[in-house]
């Protein structure tokens, strides 16, 4: 499913809406270029998770867990160099009780959990804002069944 992000209220609004389908135990893996938006989304998920704390990129913290109803764990995996980096972060320590997002994870996280969503920010070469838009990818038994086309509808 191909959604369009012509802006960045466009990326935080897909946030939000994908906030509404997630719950404790799932994994969000997030790729695409420096700049994609990879962080603004997840600053949707943020809010329509309702947690505390600004979303920053946490790229020099590696993570960062944000208290909520259902905490929201961001994670940068971008400066990490293999799996056992990932293990050290014990990320399945916590994958149960909260909403796991990884950044940069491809390759890296997918043996947490047999279902993630895997979210690819593809936008053009040259700056063009209007020609973003998010790949989404559902794997495993979590999310078979779950209707996804709900995310392709407007900003909310």
């Amino acid at each position: 499913m191909n959604i369009p992000l012509p802006t960045r209220e466009a990326t935080i609004a897909l946030g939000r809406r994908l906030a509404r389908l997630l719950g404790a135990g799932d994994l969000v893996v997030l790729t695409g270029d420096l700049g994609a938006g990879k962080t603004t989304l997840t600053k949707g998920i943020a809010e329509g998770l309702r947690v505390q704390g600004p979303v920053s990129s946490p790229t020099f913290i590696i993570a960062r867990t944000h208290p909520g109803p259902v905490p929201l764990v961001h994670v940068d995996a971008y400066r990490l160099q293999g799996a056992e980096e990932i293990d050290d972060l014990d990320l399945d320590a916590d994958l149960a009780q909260s909403i796991t997002v990884v950044e940069w994870g491809e390759g890296l996280v997918e043996g947490l959990t047999d279902s993630r969503l895997e979210v690819a920010l593809v936008r053009p070469r040259g700056g063009r804002e209007t020609g973003r838009f998010a790949r989404i990818r559902p794997v495993g038994p979590r999310w078979e069944g779950v209707d996804l086309a709900a995310l392709a509808a407007g900003p909310r």
